[in-house]
């Protein structure tokens, strides 16, 4: 049977702003063992609201935790048994809940969609209120909350060294995908023994594009099963849900982040069918659903969604 476990929100177990395969695991768990985590709003202390309570595990973070080249608490890494190289790490995720009572959302110097029109730089801080589950803005929309990890991954290959925490590759990463929530199972490529887990980023909503750099950036609890499967090849990010199968395409060109999606989801439709190549491509263009996931990251993303049941 399956055990779980629970990390707790500590400096000793989180890193900031980077990935690296030489972090020591904070967790050893079998295949099939399932992790509950938590995780902080990204960025520095220039977030925190004046007006609202502050959590006394997010100000010892803030206070204590050397910062990476980017500005994402992750939790991690999390050592699955018997995972290597070349395996895949499938992330069932289980739930996924805000656990702070606000959220920021900012616009900053030189990022977002449109940086050299935005030059009145704010940050505001939208309430949650859990019992709706809903946030608040401060002109009284309440927006319903969808919640996800902005980054979910393994670790980077060795070779790499550390990462930066903003960019997202074939590790998974700083995604930024909405359809990461509760119900969906996503599959990563393995580069290091034990294949390293990470989570971090939380998201209380985002649209898709993510266009003023950020979503609705909040505390959140996430619940994981992790299993090996050394029965799949993979070389890049792949997801589906209950519903839909979920490509995933990655690249400072959004045509050249188009391209991949469109290219993963035809070698997976001919994977899991026996569609020809051709025919797979243009099953995609009758009804997969190509997508902006986020223009903000670095690496753009584009995200195509087919419907298994058309399998």
């Amino acid at each position: 049977m399956s055990r779980r476990f629970e990390i707790p929100a500590t400096p000793e177990n989180m890193v900031w702003g980077y990935l690296d395969s030489s972090t020591p695991p904070v967790l050893e768990v079998a295949s099939g063992d399932v992790v509950t985590l938590h995780s902080f709003p990204a960025g520095g202390k220039e977030t925190l609201p004046d007006h609202l309570p502050v959590p006394e595990d997010y100000k010892l973070a803030l206070d204590t935790m050397p910062q990476g080249a980017g500005p994402h608490f992750i939790t991690g890494p999390v050592y699955v048994k018997d995972a290597k190289p070349g395996d895949v790490l499938q992330v069932d995720i289980l739930d996924v809940k805000v656990r702070q009572d606000w959220g920021f959302v900012s616009i900053l110097p030189l990022l977002g969609t449109l940086p050299a029109e935005f030059t009145d730089y704010e940050t505001i801080h939208p309430v949650v209120d859990h019992a709706k589950n809903v946030c608040v803005m401060p002109w009284g929309l309440e927006i319903p909350l969808d919640p996800f990890f902005g980054i979910i991954a393994t670790a980077p290959p060795p070779a790499w060294g550390r990462c930066g925490s903003p960019v997202p590759r074939a590790f998974g990463g700083n995604m930024d995908n909405k359809e990461l929530r509760a119900g969906t199972t996503l599959y990563l490529p393995v580069f290091n023994d034990g294949a390293l887990f990470f989570a971090g980023d939380g998201h209380g909503v985002q649209g898709d594009g993510e266009v003023c750099i950020t979503a609705l950036e909040t505390g959140v609890t996430g619940t994981f099963r992790l299993t090996v499967r050394k029965d799949m090849e993979l070389d890049w990010p792949f997801a589906e849900s209950a519903t839909h199968l979920i490509s995933i395409g990655l690249d400072e060109d959004l045509d050249d982040a188009a391209k991949q999606a469109t290219r993963e989801m035809v070698k997976h439709i001919c994977e899991r069918t026996n569609l020809s190549r051709n025919q797979a491509y243009m099953l995609c263009s009758l009804a997969g659903n190509l997508r902006v996931t986020q223009l903000v990251d670095g690496n753009k993303g584009i995200h195509m969604m087919l419907r298994k049941s058309l399998l």
